[in-house]
């Protein structure tokens, strides 16, 4: 048998086994039924042939009684049909092992392109888990440093306030000092012409352009007493580099009664910064000033000093 001569479903359930037999046994059971009620009622039909007759004589005549009318028999009872025998029903084809075999074989295969389908989707599901799931996580280290870069964007921009605060505030201090230090120039320089026509008096000059008298002079201190400071200091002046020229550093020096000193400073520099800075250390460690023959220290006088002098 071939899968041409007998048909059969792709996708129909296998036959079942033993259903041949049970249609045989089915047939038979019927049979017998029908035939036994027949079998039971057949002593019922056989004809009754004997019959007999009799008559009787006596010595004085006597009417004759009637011929006993016998009942007329029982019609026979007609004869119940044969059953018919149940039609045999044919026996459904045995399926095919080869056939089961074959079916079995693509069913296994299908199963196994389901389980494939199953684990390529399950497959496919978690791959765009992970792609979901790395996305979302690009996405907040993303945002956490654009977050990071504002905050330190944020941070520039006060560092640079801030900074351009201290810078206006350095240069309002600078322009402040600038201010101060040029009133403290103009009143040293003040100072300066003061004692510069104090030393004029001393010498026996006018203490000023229109005065005839000698206050001035009287007033002020010796005319030796500038030299004798600047013979003091000179000593502590320690400047081992060479000096082009014999340029002039006037120094302004504030001084206590009791000559001790309390504030120096540049009032007019000699262009040569060296020069300047030892002048005021010299000043510095002179610390008091002798006092002038009078008993007196000047409490402001500015003193000159020349390399080469």
């Amino acid at each position: 048998m071939n899968a041409k001569a007998t048909p059969h479903l792709e996708f129909a359930p296998p036959a079942q086994p033993g259903a041949g037999r049970a249609w045989v046994v089915a047939g038979v059971a019927h049979a017998l039924l029908f035939l036994a009620p027949g079998l039971a009622t057949a002593w019922k039909t056989q004809p009754q042939t004997v019959q007999a007759e009799a008559e009787l004589w006596s010595a004085t005549p006597q009417a004759a009684a009637p011929k006993l009318q016998e009942p007329p028999p029982e019609p026979d009872p007609e004869p119940q049909p044969a059953p018919k025998p149940e039609p045999v029903k044919p026996t459904p084809p045995q399926p095919d092992p080869a056939l089961e075999r074959r079916d079995a074989q693509i069913a296994l295969e299908k199963q196994k392109q389901l389980d494939k389908k199953k684990e390529a989707e399950k497959a496919e599901k978690l791959k765009a888990e992970r792609e979901k799931a790395a996305q979302e996580k690009a996405k907040a280290e993303k945002e956490k440093a654009e977050t990071r870069r504002k905050e330190l964007e944020k941070e520039k921009l006060a560092k640079e306030k801030k900074a351009q605060e201290e810078k206006e505030r350095d240069k309002k201090k600078a322009a402040e000092k600038a201010k101060a230090d040029k009133a403290d120039a103009a009143r040293a320089d003040a100072l300066r012409q003061e004692n510069l026509k104090r030393m004029q008096g001393m010498a026996g000059a006018s203490g000023g352009e229109n005065a005839t008298g000698t206050a001035l002079k009287s007033s002020g201190p010796s005319a030796s007493y500038a030299g004798r400071l600047v013979g003091r200091i000179k000593p502590n002046i320690t400047y081992p580099g060479d000096v082009v020229g014999n340029p002039r550093a006037e120094v302004e020096v504030k001084v206590s009664p009791d000559g001790t000193i309390l504030s120096r400073r540049i009032v007019q520099t000699s262009g040569n910064k060296a020069w300047d800075d030892a002048v005021l250390r010299a000043i510095d460690k002179t610390e008091v000033f002798p006092k002038d023959s009078d008993g007196r220290v000047p409490p402001v006088i500015v003193l000159g000093f020349r390399p080469l002098d």
